[in-house]
């Protein structure tokens, strides 16, 4: 039976995969399919679901900034939206049940709100793993989207404590003390090496901290966040989330086949969800206007508005509440997880092509923009650069630091984490932030001079799409980017770039370069140095 499980799954994303779709969207129908065959959630199936979400709360509080969530751009949205969301769908949730569908006529007023409730959460999932896949997790827009996903899975943390009548424990009060014990807990992360330690040190966090919320009645979920944000901020955490990142994949893949298979729609229901799949483009327009009402440029709130429109597994968590304690039946928890199905595959399609979109509609969508920016989205300058590195991880800081020894201060970096670029400024680095697939920036920012753009970025998605951004933006100097493998080499010559340097080619051939150089029998050549 669990080789069956394993089987449906693989075959339904791996054929997801094939047709340009997140694999999670296969996972979703892989339950279907299995209920539809007779299957039914096990304990097991139940725990590896509830493992998915724990670390990947966990991973998200890694890399919170908590100052980021008293900003109004995501506090004073988030519950704008929601309260407004809410107003909405009761009203037209009260006209659609002028149609005669039986799901509807007994609606009272306060299950017509609750039913909005569930719907106003965006999928922490859905947008996490799409901004995770494109790279995109630490750019403004992913981190106004990825702020507007905690505050609501705080407003679901409030309404099951409420609903379920769970009270905390008066011993919740010592969870402050979680606080100065901070820097022991890093000091303990710090200790556990790069080896098989380092994720398993994580998964302890991770579900210590769920055991330890739950002791005292607070939401377990809850305590993988806090957890995952006592931890953010040091070297270590980036590091961290990147060892547990396989291991959560495998486990949300268990949390889509169990909501496949809460139950077997019939068509009735079928008509329902897409219905209530119609009114995504309102949650799309109810944050875009918000978002540029609070000075985000267009395209910060065109991308953060899009990634958020979909509906939340969290809404399906509400909504298993709810019928727990009989304010709902159980067929609306089944139309609100294939609602939540069908937002997934609409969100996934229309991010894939997001930046492309932009492109075209930008004009009009910046007439709803504010004429003064925050000061966040200031677009940055500089002065007698020759060289721009774009993505200042390891690659980018390793070529900055052999470019400045022969350029000085003509080699400039940039990076779309402020946070980074912070600390590399701090650290003598030339940085500038931006996103190099924004081409608002590109024709914001003076680059006739540049000679060489130098994309040190590990998806070649991105590269080709800066590449192109350049171009548009009548960039005339060279641009060399790096591949991983052999096949990745010429999509990017074909995308416009000038020179592909195979990392792991190039880094032997660098080596052994270098290490002539001791020697004496060689020096490095000035390519290797920009690998």
């Amino acid at each position: 039976m669990e080789f069956l499980l394993l089987l449906i799954a693989f075959i339904c994303g791996f054929a997801c995969k094939l047709v340009s779709l997140p694999p999670l969207i296969g996972y979703l129908v892989a339950g279907f399919i299995l209920n539809a065959m007779g299957f039914s959630s096990n304990p097991a199936i139940s725990t590896i679901a509830d493992l998915g979400i724990t670390v990947m709360l966990f991973t998200i509080g890694l890399k919170l900034n908590l100052k980021d969530l008293i900003k109004p751009e995501i506090w004073f949205a988030s519950v704008a939206h929601s309260a407004v969301w809410i107003l909405c769908c009761v009203g037209l949730l009260f006209l659609l049940a002028l149609i005669p569908l039986a799901h509807f006529t007994e609606l009272s007023f306060m299950q017509l709100a609750l039913i909005g409730f569930a719907f106003s959460f965006s999928s922490t999932v859905c947008v996490v793993k799409l901004l995770e896949e494109s790279g995109e997790i630490r750019t403004r827009h992913g981190k106004i989207a990825i702020g507007i996903l905690i505050m609501q899975d705080i407003f679901a943390v409030l309404f099951l404590v409420f609903a379920t009548g769970k009270v905390p424990s008066i011993y919740a009060l010592a969870l402050f003390a979680l606080i100065p014990l901070a820097p022991l807990l890093k000091k303990l992360l710090s200790e556990a090496g790069h080896g098989e330690l380092l994720p398993l040190s994580g998964l302890v966090f991770a579900l210590g901290g769920y055991q330890l919320f739950e002791l005292v009645g607070v939401k377990g979920d809850l305590g993988a966040l806090v957890f995952g944000i006592l931890l953010a901020g040091t070297s270590k955490s980036s590091e961290l989330a990147k060892s547990l990142l396989s291991f959560k994949d495998l486990f949300l893949i268990g949390f889509f086949l169990s909501i496949g298979l809460t139950a077997l729609p019939d068509l009735e229901m079928t008509l329902i969800a897409l219905l209530l799949t119609l009114l995504i483009p309102l949650k799309f327009m109810m944050f875009f206007a918000l978002f540029t009402q609070l000075r985000l440029r267009a395209r910060t709130s065109y991308l953060a508005s899009l990634i958020l429109s979909n509906y939340s597994e969290f809404g399906l968590i509400v909504a298993a509440v709810a019928v727990s304690v009989g304010m709902i039946s159980e067929q609306w928890l089944v139309i609100i997880a294939m609602s939540v199905s069908f937002s997934f595959v609409l969100t996934s399609i229309l991010y894939k092509q997001s930046h492309n979109q932009y492109i075209l509609i930008k004009e009009p969508l910046k007439k709803f923009q504010k004429p003064r920016a925050l000061a966040e989205d200031v677009y940055p300058s500089f002065n007698n650069v020759d060289v721009l590195v774009i993505g200042m991880g390891r690659v980018g800081k390793g070529a900055f630091s052999a470019l400045s020894k022969d350029i000085g201060s003509a080699v400039c970096g940039m990076d779309a984490d402020q946070d980074k670029i912070n600390r590399l400024n701090k650290d003598g680095y030339n940085a500038i932030v931006g996103d190099g697939e924004n081409i608002d920036l590109w024709e914001n920012l003076d680059i006739s001079n540049i000679k060489l753009v130098l994309l040190a970025l590990p998806s070649i998605e991105d590269s080709s799409n800066i590449t192109c951004q350049l171009r548009s933006a009548k960039f005339n100097g060279k641009v060399a980017a790096i591949a991983r493998y052999e096949d990745e080499v010429q999509p990017l010559l074909d995308s416009g770039v000038d020179q592909v340097f195979n990392f792991f080619t190039d880094a032997g051939l660098g080596f052994a370069e270098e290490s002539l150089a001791i020697l004496g029998r060689g020096q490095p050549t000035q390519a290797d140095k920009q690998a």
